[in-house]
């Protein structure tokens, strides 16, 4: 049989709100600078649960394999890629940029104008091979666990936002949201130096894992006053840094920032609106920052897994089969789960 026909198992996205496990043809190599991987282990986020909402709150492409976030080993390498060879274990960006808009020339290749993403516009990786170019992969350890480098690609996101912001040892951060992402932002800011971090979240389930990622307090605002206690842990000057990882929670973010202060925005909720007073942050000189996934930070990425600086393995709750993908996305629909491993190739 030809290559070009063998099949592979996958997770696809047949319809809204509608997912199957079924088999596709393994991808092939088009491009001179395409690298063909073997999915060594793939992981479930927001992402892929808001793609798969209905009505969906991330506008998937129906058709498409899903899933964006995984680790892969080199299998076949186009003619012209030059820093990777078969065997190499690797890290993979999954937002492909045009290289030629005013953003990619700018070099602001998170904002082009004509991203295509795997896993949410074009073929992704819950399957057991992918194809990329090489420019979106880099090499990692191949004695680096896939415990600890599953969680590059979201990593990789934070790292981009983290990079924007000024840490100062000491520094007080507020991180609101213990969710996942809120979850990174509570390990890298402590490595970046701050001196003490507060995660604001609701959920016991989440609030136990902040305190294993680092945070030295967690407020819950459902039944605390979210700013006095703010105040009460800064000798009442407000958190050097905040971080809004939910996606609608800046009114809360400029009340319990110090006048001079940071806050960085990353999370995301088009459904949502917010009202602030603006002289807010104009009297206060507050300034704001807004992040999309990372920029040039992959590396960044790497070189923190290869060195073992931060461990994220607390985070895993569940590892299942690839087939076994519809209870890791239930279980992250229910807020259940944070780290849900999938293996391509177990039965």
């Amino acid at each position: 049989m030809s290559n070009a026909y063998k099949m592979m198992k996958a997770v696809t996205f047949p319809a809204i709100g509608k997912y199957e496990y079924t088999e596709r043809p393994e991808p092939q190599i088009k491009g001179a600078k395409d690298v063909k991987i073997k999915v060594l282990g793939a992981s479930i986020c927001g992402t892929d649960v808001a793609i798969l909402a209905e009505p969906q709150r991330v506008p998937g492409v129906p058709g498409i394999i899903l899933g964006h976030e995984c680790v892969g080993e080199v299998v076949e390498a186009g003619p012209e890629v030059r820093a990777l060879r078969v065997g190499d274990h690797v890290i993979l960006d999954n937002n492909l940029p045009c290289g030629v808009c005013p953003a990619c020339l700018s070099g602001n290749a998170n904002l082009c104008t004509d991203m295509r993403s795997m896993g949410v516009h074009i073929d992704g990786v819950f399957a057991q091979y992918a194809v990329a170019p090489e420019t979106q992969m880099v090499r990692i350890s191949k004695d680096l666990p896939l415990d600890q480098s599953i969680f590059a690609e979201p990593v990789n996101c934070v790292m981009g936002a983290v990079k924007k912001l000024k840490v100062m040892p000491g520094d007080t951060v507020l991180v609101l949201g213990g969710g996942p992402i809120g979850l990174y932002f509570t390990t890298l800011l402590r490595k970046c130096g701050a001196g003490k971090v507060l995660v604001s979240e609701m959920s016991g389930f989440r609030a136990k894992y902040a305190i294993g990622q680092g945070a030295d307090r967690v407020i819950n605002p459902a039944g605390e006053d979210l700013q006095g206690q703010v105040l009460a842990e800064t000798d009442g000057r407000g958190a050097d840094i905040v971080v809004d990882a939910v996606g609608c929670l800046l009114p809360d973010a400029i009340r319990c920032v110090k006048a001079g202060g940071s806050i960085l925005l990353f999370g995301q909720n088009a459904a949502a609106t917010q009202t602030v007073c603006q002289n807010d942050i104009t009297a206060r000189g507050i300034t704001i920052y807004g992040n999309f996934i990372g920029n040039n930070t992959l590396q960044n990425v790497a070189n923190l897994l290869n060195t073992h600086a931060a461990d994220f393995t607390k985070m895993i709750t569940h590892r299942l089969p690839l087939s076994r993908f519809g209870e890791g996305l239930e279980a992250m629909r229910r807020g259940q789960a944070l780290e849900v491993i999938l293996d391509p190739f177990a039965d």
